[in-house]
């Protein structure tokens, strides 16, 4: 009994450990970084990129609203795609103006498109750009920051339709840049350098991806924002904290890979070709007080003849992390590992599987919230004879309770020979006292699961269930506390207790008095109150996974009850709910309940 009491705590309390670390230092840390960013924002300060080897440094620029910034360079060339819609400055050919066209602020269609990369003197710089570096002690003049691309074939980029601009430097070099886009994310941009001097160059090419002035989002510890990329092999993925705090740099050596800054659902990448041998660079800085990061990759130089040229291509993945599109670049492309772009975390091949079996049942039923639904009558199904065996075990514990208690009160005295004889009467009635935790310990790391499911995929983004729940990634938006929304009044967010919330609470307080009560009366009260705990904590979660919570708890009622009757186990919660009904029917006063012995 000792030794079941002793995991059945442990189990509770590593889950209250990742509940409550979510809810008392997740959610406060959210709030803090907000705070500073917001605080930066109000500041807008003027930021510069550093020297930093031989990637050429960005010239410092006064804060503007996003349209105002892209005005300013008005030489631009049109991006029009399916999926994306934005521009490209011919004012260093950077990458620097995209919103994603599927996906929006909200769940409203007519709200504001998501905006990806933002110009050098926007509020919210992000931006990629490719080029050359000139070998140590040339004199050669590269194309950079300020230089004035001439757009020399094509109006608009879109699939099918190519651009392609020219910058002459006036010493016998003339750099061309051609630049391809597919239906989906991914650019592909050509760099060729044609030689028309009398001596040869060596350049070295380029790629980087900038951000600074961070915008304020939701913040999960257990999602990852910042850096990312595949160098050497193994994912690389500090994020900003990890660098932001001792302005560090690190440095990588690969064969090709990719690297990048994300968000939780896009991201913007850089990805050299997969033979060449590159040095990679992640780095934060202060720039003017504010924080700024970079990723980049030099590749390794490269000699240009006289009268000879040398291309170089690249690609750039500029939009939204859907699985199935990741996966595809990683394949077609040859991307090394591209697919890890989406952070599936501790349990990667179980969410990934998971994730996969959501979608096709969405497919089927058209709503990710009857796919969770759906998925966890089949997890329950496969799990079935484990958990059979264990709500059996339970059942008989329940059964030998008054046996049990009278152990304990003839030998209180004597510890030992308490349990003893404890152990003696499980071996008489065959009860394992651990098998009753068998169905907690399933549940965990699908549990886990589904909730990165839930947090990263951008499938579950906006996915609506039915009534007032129109995203499951989301929290509940509904609240006791104004009688759900009845009351016009704003909450915090630790009042934000909404239906699904308190549903799984009373599924939870149901399922905990189902199971035999500990010996001790401080474990007790601690299972009395967990309930209520948890209620609290997961009021904050995507309510996707609190309906997933819900109904698993409703299908283990339901088979711990039958269970329960097959035995001969007393359903005395049954009989004490039915009977307060009787009585409340009648205007009685509520019995009250027993509590836990003192």
């Amino acid at each position: 009994m000792s030794d079941q009491r002793n995991l059945f705590i442990a189990i509770v309390l590593s889950m209250a450990v990742v509940f409550g670390w979510q809810y008392l230092v997740g959610v406060p840390r959210m709030q803090e970084e907000q705070a500073r960013q917001q605080q930066q924002a109000a500041q807008q300060p003027n930021q510069a990129t550093p020297q930093a080897g031989a990637v050429p440094t960005v010239p410092a620029t006064t804060v503007l609203p996003r349209d105002q910034a892209l005005a300013q360079s008005p030489t631009r060339t049109e991006v029009e795609t399916p999926t994306l819609v934005g521009s490209i400055n011919l004012a260093g050919g950077r990458f620097d103006d995209l919103r994603l066209r599927n996906y929006h602020e909200t769940p409203e269609p007519t709200s504001p498109e998501i905006e990806l990369l933002s110009p050098r003197a926007a509020e919210h710089p992000y931006f990629a750009e490719f080029g050359w570096i000139a070998g140590q002690g040339s004199t050669a003049a590269v194309p950079g920051e300020m230089t004035q691309w001439t757009l020399a074939e094509g109006s608009k980029l879109a699939p099918g339709q190519n651009v392609e601009m020219t910058y002459d430097n006036g010493q016998g070099l003339v750099f061309t840049r051609r630049i391809s886009v597919d239906e989906r994310y991914m650019f592909t941009i050509a760099d060729t350098v044609d030689n028309r001097s009398d001596a040869p160059v060596t350049l070295s090419p380029y790629g980087l991806v900038y951000r600074s002035n961070i915008p304020a989002t939701t913040i999960y510890w257990v999602v990852h924002e910042g850096f990312i990329g595949v160098l050497g092999g193994t994912l690389k993925d500090p994020t900003y904290a990890d660098l932001a705090d001792g302005n560090e740099t690190q440095r990588f050596e690969s064969q090709g890979g990719w690297l990048g800054i994300t968000d939780k659902y896009w991201m913007a990448a850089v990805i050299p070709p997969q033979s060449e041998q590159i040095a990679a660079t992640y780095m934060a800085y202060d720039a003017n007080g504010s924080k700024a990061y970079r990723s980049d990759y030099v590749m390794n130089p490269r000699e240009v003849a006289p009268n000879s040229s040398h291309t170089v291509v690249h690609h750039l993945f500029a939009g939204a992390k859907l699985v199935e599109i990741v996966d595809d670049y990683a394949e077609t492309l040859a991307i090394q590992r591209f697919d890890m772009a989406v952070d599936w975390g501790w349990f990667n091949p179980l969410t990934k599987w998971m994730f996969q079996a959501l979608d096709f049942l969405n497919k089927l039923t058209g709503n990710f919230g009857v796919a969770i639904l759906v998925f966890t009558v089949f997890v329950k199904a496969v799990f079935y004879p484990l958990a059979n065996t264990s709500y059996r075990a339970m059942s008989k514990m329940k059964k030998l309770q008054p046996e049990m208690e009278r152990l304990r009160e003839r030998f209180k005295e004597d510890k030992a020979k308490q349990q003893q004889e404890l152990m003696k009467l499980y071996q008489t009635e065959k009860v394992n006292p651990l098998a009753g935790c068998l169905p907690m310990l399933i549940q965990i790391p699908v549990f886990f699961s589904l909730y990165k499911v839930l947090l990263v995929t951008i499938d579950m983004r906006h996915a609506p269930f039915f009534g007032w729940i129109k995203d499951l990634s989301a929290p509940d938006p509904t609240s006791i506390f104004n009688l759900f929304g009845l009351i016009p009044i704003d909450l915090p967010q630790f009042l934000m207790l909404g239906v699904f919330p308190i549903l799984m609470g009373v599924t939870m307080w149901i399922q905990t008095n189902l199971n035999p009560p500990p010996a001790d009366p401080v474990q007790q009260r601690l299972f009395a109150f967990m309930p209520l705990i948890f209620t609290f904590m997961l009021a904050s979660f995507p309510v996707g996974l609190v309906v997933y919570w819900t109904w698993n708890n409703l299908l283990s009622i339901i088979q711990q009850i039958v269970i329960m009757r097959r035995t001969g186990t007393p359903v005395d919660l049954i009989d004490r709910l039915r009977g307060m009904g009787k009585r409340l029917a009648r205007g009685e006063a509520p019995e009250k309940p027993a509590g836990p012995p003192d």
